[in-house]
This record gives C-alpha cells, sequence and structure tokens, in this order.
C-alpha cells in the first residue's frame, strides 16, 4: 500500500484508491474513526459513534471492491448523518431530552439511499434541540464547538457535521436546512455547504416546518457534494413534498468556466447589518468571481426583510412541538423554543395565512429576479463566531438567530438552492463564507460557480483543537 493519509482524502481519491487496491474501505474507516477519537473531544461533534457496526460495514465494503462490484462511487466511504435523522440501528434524540436512546427501526431516505450505495455510517452529529435554532447547544449532549476557536459556536442547526467536515472526521457529512442550518454552520467553520432545491433531497418523516425543510451535504469541495448528491437526491415516494427532476449527474458541470454567468451581488439586500471584515472578504470574493469571468453586478433583488413571514412559520413549528408535549416533557424543553412557542400562540390563523401569501410574493419576486441574473451572491451570515451556548452574540441586543443571519431563510422560503462557499478569514482568524443563490432547479449551475471559485481559491481547514480550550 502507497504512503498516504486516509483521514484526509476526498471521495473521489478513496474511490480510485479501493479500484486500484492501494488501500481498502476498512482502512479509511479506521482513518476516520482515528480522527473521531482525536479530536471529537474538544469539538462534541459527534453524539453517537459506531465503531463495530462501521467495521462491519468497510469490510463488506472491502470485498465488493475486491471483486470489483462497488454498489457506487461512495462505496466505502466514511460519511456522518445528523441526528435528526433516522438511522436504522442507531438513536435519534433530535437533542432533546424528551426523546430516548431507542434505537431506530428504519432509515430516513437519506441513509436508505446512503446504505444503498455502500457507504460507511461512521455516527451521528449533534443539533440543537428538533434543529430549533442556528447555534448548535442541547440539553442532552451539550454544546458542539468551533475547530478553529472552541470558545465560539460552529452555528447551527448542523453544527456537528460542520465541525466534523472542517476536521475531516468522516468525508461526506449529511445536514438539514429549514433556514440556514446548513449554510450557516459552513461559513462559520470554513466548509462547503449546499442546499438544494426544495424537494430533490426526500427525507421522511417531515421536519417540524416541512415546506422549509431541505436535506444536503456539508463536505471540504464541491464534488464530493455532488457526489453525495448522486444519492440522496433522488425521488422517494415516502416524502409527499418529494419531486422528479433531478440531474442525473449533478457534478456535470464542475469543469465548466464562468463566463456567461450574470452574477447578482448584494452586500447586504438592502436591508441587513454586516461585520465589516465579513462584508470586505465577500466584496473581495466578488472581485474574484468577476476575474474567473462571471459578469458580477452590484444589485438588490428589491424586497423588504422577510423576518416576519419566516417566524410565522418557525415559531409556529415550535409552537406545534409545545402543544403535542406532555407537561412533563415541556418542563424538559429548550427554554428558547418554549419562548417562541408562546409568543406563537399570539396569533390567529388569519395571521398564518397572511405569512403564506406574503411568501408566495417573495418566491415570485426572487425567480423573477433569476430571469435577469443567473445567481444572487451575498454574505452567508452576518457576523462572525460568537460565544458558544449562546443564541446571539452577547451584548448584540439581539433576541433571536434570525436577526444574525438574514440572508438565509429568505431562500428557505423561496425553497431555491443556495450555498456556503468560504473565502478567507476575519483578522481574529475566523472562517468567512459567502452564500450563491439560484433560481429553482437552477442547482447545477450554482455548484459549477462554487466549484470554480474554491477551485481557484482553495480554502484551508483547521488543525488540531486545543481540548483545553473548550468550555
Amino acid at each position: 500500500m502507497q504512503e498516504t493519509d486516509l483521514g484526509m482524502m476526498d471521495a473521489g481519491q478513496l474511490a480510485a484508491l479501493f479500484e486500484s487496491g492501494d488501500a481498502s474501505p476498512l482502512e479509511a474507516t479506521r482513518a476516520a474513526l482515528s480522527r473521531i477519537e482525536r479530536f471529537n473531544d474538544a469539538v462534541n461533534a459527534y453524539v453517537y459513534v459506531d465503531h463495530e457496526g462501521a467495521e462491519q460495514a468497510a469490510k463488506a465494503s472491502a470485498r465488493r471492491w475486491g471483486q470489483g462490484k462497488p454498489l457506487s462511487p461512495i462505496d466505502g466511504v466514511p460519511v456522518s448523518m445528523k441526528d435528526l435523522t433516522e438511522v436504522a440501528g442507531m438513536p435519534a434524540r433530535d437533542g432533546s431530552l424528551t426523546t430516548s436512546d431507542a434505537p431506530c427501526e428504519g432509515d430516513a431516505p437519506p441513509a436508505r439511499m446512503l446504505r444503498e450505495a455502500g457507504a460507511i455510517f461512521l455516527g451521528k452529529t449533534n443539533t440543537p434541540e428538533f434543529g430549533w435554532k442556528a447555534v448548535t447547544d442541547n440539553r442532552v449532549f451539550g454544546a458542539t464547538y468551533n475547530p478553529w476557536d472552541t470558545r465560539l459556536t460552529p452555528g447551527g442547526s448542523s453544527g456537528g457535521a460542520a465541525a466534523a467536515a472542517a476536521l475531516n472526521m468522516g468525508v461526506l457529512h449529511q445536514g438539514g436546512d429549514s433556514g440556514g442550518s446548513i449554510r450557516i454552520p459552513a461559513a462559520f467553520t470554513g466548509v462547503f455547504g449546499f442546499k438544494p432545491t426544495f424537494g430533490w433531497t426526500p427525507q421522511w418523516p417531515p421536519a417540524k416546518a416541512p415546506t422549509l425543510s431541505h436535506i444536503g451535504p456539508l463536505t471540504r469541495n464541491v464534488p464530493d457534494a455532488a457526489r453525495m448528491l448522486n444519492v440522496i437526491g433522488r425521488y422517494d415516494y415516502r416524502d409527499p413534498y418529494a419531486a422528479r427532476g433531478q440531474p442525473d449527474d449533478w457534478g456535470v458541470d464542475l469543469d465548466c468556466d464562468l463566463r456567461g454567468l450574470r452574477i447578482a451581488y448584494s452586500p447586504d439586500l438592502g436591508y441587513a447589518q454586516v461585520d465589516p471584515q465579513i462584508a470586505a472578504r465577500v466584496r473581495e470574493a466578488a472581485e474574484k468571481l468577476q476575474a474567473l469571468g462571471a459578469e458580477v453586478e452590484e444589485i438588490h433583488p428589491g424586497f423588504e426583510s422577510p423576518i416576519e413571514i419566516f417566524q410565522k412559520i418557525w415559531f409556529t413549528a415550535s409552537l406545534e412541538v409545545w402543544s403535542q408535549s406532555t407537561e412533563h416533557e415541556r418542563s424538559l424543553l429548550d427554554p428558547g423554543l418554549v419562548a417562541n412557542a408562546r409568543i406563537a400562540e399570539r396569533w390567529s390563523a388569519l395571521d398564518f395565512f397572511r405569512a403564506l401569501e406574503a411568501r408566495a410574493r417573495l418566491t415570485e419576486r426572487l425567480e423573477h429576479f433569476n430571469q435577469e441574473y443567473h445567481l444572487l451572491m451575498t454574505p452567508s451570515v452576518a457576523v462572525s463566531p460568537f460565544e458558544a451556548n449562546h443564541e446571539v452574540p452577547p451584548g448584540s441586543g439581539m433576541r433571536d438567530w434570525e436577526e444574525w443571519a438574514p440572508f438565509s431563510y429568505p431562500f428557505n422560503l423561496s425553497q431555491q438552492p443556495a450555498a456556503s462557499v468560504p473565502c478567507g478569514f476575519t483578522d481574529a482568524g475566523m472562517p468567512v463564507g459567502f452564500q450563491l443563490a439560484g433560481g429553482k432547479h437552477d442547482d447545477i449551475r450554482v455548484l459549477r460557480a462554487c466549484h470554480a471559485f474554491m477551485q481557484a481559491h482553495p480554502p484551508r481547514f483547521p488543525t488540531v483543537p486545543d481540548p483545553a480550550q473548550t468550555g
């Protein structure tokens, strides 16, 4: 076997080694498990690790590769699953004291698809309770920490997946995004995160706000995200919102340049307050995209902040959790989730209906905008990572996470594809990301532009975090 660090390989490199016989899925799995053992105490990304199951699956994958019969190009590749996703034989605690450690009996669609493709499940990654907020801490497993500075949050709700991706504790990481929960932690940890067009990556059971939720990848590069999407981006009848029409190959255009792409660059969408250092890095990224051949024009898409629209739907989802809970379970819920639920109690059915109407108008405006511009570029997040175990930056005067993440949830309301791309660092050494969003079903175009940027400007990743800083 050749000298190489399997723990640092991407999915394409691993597949080539498996095919040549220079490495085996068992060796790659053990390398990933070793990285979890080395790093997880510092960041608390994984809340469940299945050493025995992973090794058994890897041995079966090695036999298939040895016979020249892999199930897919990601057969034998180590993956993680968000703890909101049901995986047969593993618990799904949802970050909640109201759940149990009982193993799930079946696979949710992304888990089933990955299992059938031969991917190796390492375990489950941390999330806030029922994914309700954009940071990652809960009363079951505690907080996940940012690999760049373990005093700070990695964002959420897919914070465990993002921290795992940043440290390559596994190769492909499944996240979910109902208001930014893939893109926010991707930006905070310096990895790539992609939210596909709604309905193209099926899920079941449904999320608490099912028409906002998108399943997607967090990875270190775009080709790996495309490899994962080639598996999970397929129709599944169990999801009542699932749609057909996904590309045969999500990575088909990754080698195309950016000539002919019209990108609208909006530094603040006309209403957001953005940290100056983040604004500067994103403006530099816009200039780099233009240097790569894209036509970039600074312009706003022309809508007001949709925070009230989003909160009408999001807080009502918390109210549904509250309403279905017993008195004992209510005492166990995250106080922030409960506070949002009590706010939603004051709203009428007409208030909610009007929010849905306003959501439709916003979607119409964004789809119309995308007839003139292929992509819309913004910062991914308006602030840098802040102290862990806080929902908002301490001292900011903010109440809810939507106030510091104003760029992500509009594209959950519109159900359009959007990605976060790493584009540098603040003076304090914390990652910055920019967002690219496209019209519905323009996922290939979004991935193409993201890949071109990351190829020309490769990201760097954190070294070993210091466990002594955690807490």
